[in-house]
């Protein structure tokens, strides 16, 4: 345990202190699910787990309060490992190492796993004592969130008997969230066919550091460098000014996760190789100059690599490059019915090459679900083009705010009562579970807030210390008020 269990309120921090210390990898929770059950049985409340590996805990009734109708309490138990390539971390052994900055909590050059871990903690301490009166609580814990909401989407919804849902995956203190996107994921799969390098070539590794990425939800409106494409607009600008072979290409790591780092090993003739570094040295100050607003930490590397025994040949040197400057990343459309919000958008997630094959991986969003076919269409178009193999997984949907929701009017009321101002209601971009639990359960009446944490899924991730009081309060009210 850390100063972590001494924060306030400490019937929440200590145990997402525990959290810290537990890993939590998409589909690998099986050590966060367990010690969750084991939390239940201490307390002798009732638990039972689908074949998805969803967890439902059953918490009676403060006394007095049983005809109350149930109330449940939704979050996921995996988190986006993320780290900075410097960090020597193993997120399946190491703990988690907190550190606080000025009024927020954050890790050390890590992902720090508040999303959705404050949410879980605040559900674990329900399950204990504490002085909110509540009528019969249901939490749901879903597994799978952060690689395409797969647990929800297996959810057995039979398992829930409550008619009214808090989901506590939101990210904006102040914020009450009524609606969000629906998404898919895309993954484009290139051949790569190798040959010797030709004689009297060397090799020339390049990176592309220091960006700060973050949620491909919440933070896509930000107009944050992607390295991914950053790296492929250089290295496309520097090939039509002399050829190169490709060796290797690779960036990003999680679907929902704006690329921060990319890497690529070039190999060009020995009396082309200074004409080749300046060339990308010209076009990444072009990029500092763009981005400098919002991404001024951006770093290139250039050093020499290791002469590889096979390279692409040029006409999949080219295919890669091609595709790579083509594919759209980056808001697509904002919503003309509600000021501010992104209503389409596209993540160029990831890239890497295994089995002699390149592999693409894209995720589209949007409100609309016509918008979000014609994404995808896009991307697809894009691949085909190329000659790649096109993968698509079926899309979760969105989830249509409802403003006379009668638990919306309840936590107005009761955000007012206790911060004396009003929550501000909104929609958000990002994919939350309550879009597939609402299809799963038609009709339940849903909401989603929680405190304030920023640039998730980035080691830059950090949560406002103060808003978690604020969170924990909130829950707590709305709770008794219900009840």
């Amino acid at each position: 345990m850390t100063f972590v269990s001494d924060l306030e309120p400490t019937a929440l921090w200590r145990h997402f202190d525990m959290i810290l210390s537990i890993p939590r990898a998409s589909k690998a929770e099986d050590r966060m699910r367990a010690h969750v059950e084991g939390v239940a049985e201490s307390l002798g409340l009732a638990h039972c787990a689908d074949g998805a590996g969803n967890l439902v805990v059953r918490k009676p009734a403060t006394a007095g309060h049983d005809c109350a109708a149930v109330t449940i309490l939704q979050s996921h138990l995996d988190m986006v490992q993320e780290k900075n390539s410097d960090v020597d971390f193993d997120f399946s052994v190491d703990a988690i190492v907190p550190q606080i900055d000025g009024d927020y909590l954050t890790a050390t050059g890590t992902t720090l796993g508040s999303d959705n871990g404050i949410g879980v903690a605040m559900m674990l301490a329900l399950m204990g004592q504490t002085p909110f009166v509540h009528g019969p609580l249901e939490l749901l814990f879903t597994i799978d969130e952060e690689t395409g909401l797969t647990g929800a989407a297996q959810l057995n919804a039979s398992m829930l008997q409550g008619r009214q849902l808090i989901n506590l995956d939101s990210e904006e203190d102040g914020i009450v969230y009524v609606g969000c996107a629906g998404g898919g994921d895309t993954q484009l799969t290139v051949d790569l066919e190798m040959v010797t390098p030709p004689e009297g070539t060397v090799a020339v590794s390049v990176g592309l550091t220091g960006l700060k990425g973050g949620h491909s939800g919440c933070d896509i409106h930000l107009q944050r460098g992607n390295a991914v494409k950053l790296l492929g607009r250089a290295l496309w600008s520097a090939y039509l000014g002399g050829r190169f072979h490709l060796a290797r290409f690779e960036g990003g790591s999680a679907h929902n996760a704006i690329p921060r780092e990319a890497f690529a090993l070039v190999v060009v003739p020995t009396d082309g190789r200074k004409l080749l570094m300046a060339a990308i040295e010209h076009e990444v100050a072009a990029i500092l100059v763009e981005y400098g607003a919002v991404d001024s930490g951006l770093q290139l590397t250039m050093d020499d690599g290791i002469r590889p025994d096979v390279v692409w040949d040029e006409a999949t040197t080219q295919r890669v490059l091609r595709l790579i400057n083509a594919l759209p990343h980056g808001v697509e459309a904002m919503s003309y019915d509600i000021p501010d919000l992104v209503e389409t958008s596209v993540n160029l997630a990831t890239v890497g090459a295994s089995n002699g094959s390149l592999r693409l991986g894209l995720s589209s969003r949007s409100s609309i679900d016509s918008a979000l076919e014609a994404m995808r269409r896009q991307v697809r178009a894009a691949g085909l083009l190329a000659g790649a193999s096109v993968e698509e997984d079926s899309a979760y949907p969105g989830w249509k705010p409802d403003l006379e929701s009668r638990l919306l009017k309840v936590v107005r009321a009761v955000h007012r009562r206790e911060f004396g101002v009003e929550p501000e209601v909104k929609a958000i971009h990002a994919g939350l579970e309550c879009g597939i639990l609402g299809k799963k359960n038609p009709g339940i009446d849903m909401i989603s807030f929680g405190p304030q944490i920023e640039f998730p899924h980035s080691p830059d991730e950090r949560v406002n210390m103060a808003s978690v009081s604020r969170f924990y309060t909130l829950v707590g009210a709305t709770l008794s008020e219900l009840a």
